[in-house]
């Protein structure tokens, strides 16, 4: 999509504070001086076969992104495609259910949509939120000296490839269903009363993808501590497994050139990695004196697994580093 996006002659204009240009997790535009706004879109297949339940973890995804930017997500579009026949309209009903659910918890309005027919179900939102165009959070920014804080366990990808396999015990599909439908509104909340540098939510490019754009367009090397990132129950025994999905197995021989893996690393945490995640947590960049109490107010509101996951250094031989 880069290349494809690369070749396109796009507008510019003076009040289009973040486009395309470094991969942000949202667009903002301004309206005036302390205000602008964010917008977003996200959709995908049924992970999960409970449709209400899908409703919810694509609704949870769609929002991400504009709390990943600081913001405050105001209203929603749905999106639906839907096969002219053969699945009941009840089914559609709940996933909407679902998705009307999150918007309330996130005290935003859905305001309309959009459906095509398609033979593969897919559902999400387009999301529009506001922010203070003074303090915009951006996947770039990031300092050597920074602290790294991950605010959701990894391993999603790894568990829902086991579910799809029938190979999930029920209480790590729960504990994989409750991070996937957390909000990321309280840590973004909390982010906010500090000075973060840089912010992205980890999603379908995992913990590597997405941290290498961050140290990318900071000009910085990330390195992970790998005994300090938090995964899902499971998700360690799974991986050693073969639960490996695609899209892992696309987002490790992408990377790969651009991380360097120490030879103590077990290779089922270096895959955890790569994992794709659905609706995953926050990467926050921020200065080290003020992670741990960063970390102390995210576990107060409620985001047990939250770790000081890394350290930002000056650009070395290799964007990311996991030791």
């Amino acid at each position: 999509m880069a290349a494809t996006l690369a070749r396109l002659d796009l507008p510019s204009h003076p009040d289009l504070l973040v486009g395309i240009t470094t991969g942000d997790d949202a667009g903002v535009f301004r309206l005036r001086a302390d205000l602008a706004i964010v917008n977003t879109v996200d959709f995908f297949t049924p992970i999960v076969d409970e449709p209400h339940t899908y409703g919810r973890i694509a609704a949870a995804n769609a929002l991400s992104d504009i709390y990943a930017m600081g913001g405050r997500p105001i209203s929603a579009l749905n999106i639906v495609c839907w096969p002219q026949s053969g699945l009941p309209g009840e089914m559609l009903t709940e996933i909407l259910r679902g998705g009307a659910e999150i918007a309330r918890e996130a005290g935003m309005v859905i305001v309309g949509g959009h459906s095509v027919a398609d033979e593969e179900v897919k559902y999400g939102m387009a999301v529009t939120g506001v922010i203070d165009p003074r303090r915009i959070m951006r996947n770039v920014g990031a300092i050597a000296g920074d602290a790294l804080i991950l605010t959701k366990p990894l391993g999603t990808g790894v568990l829902m490839t086991a579910f799809k396999r029938d190979a999930l015990p029920d209480d790590q599909y729960a504990a994989a269903v409750s991070t996937m439908t957390q909000l990321n509104d309280k840590a973004a909340a909390a982010m906010l009363k500090y000075d973060a540098h840089a912010v992205t939510d980890i999603t379908g490019f995992g913990l590597i993808g997405h941290a290498s754009k961050m140290a990318d367009g900071s000009g910085v090397t990330f390195i992970f501590e790998e005994s300090d990132l938090p995964v899902l129950p499971g998700a360690i025994e799974l991986s050693r497994a073969g639960m490996i999905s695609g899209g892992l197995s696309r987002n490790r021989e992408f990377y790969a050139p651009i991380v360097r893996i120490s030879d103590e690393i077990a290779d089922e945490m270096a895959t955890l990695a790569f994992d794709p995640q659905t609706s995953g947590g926050l990467l926050i960049a921020l200065p080290e004196a003020q992670a741990v109490r960063l970390l102390a107010d995210l576990h107060a509101a409620g985001l047990p697994d939250a770790a000081i996951v890394g350290r930002v250094t000056s650009r070395s031989g290799q964007l990311i580093e996991l030791v």
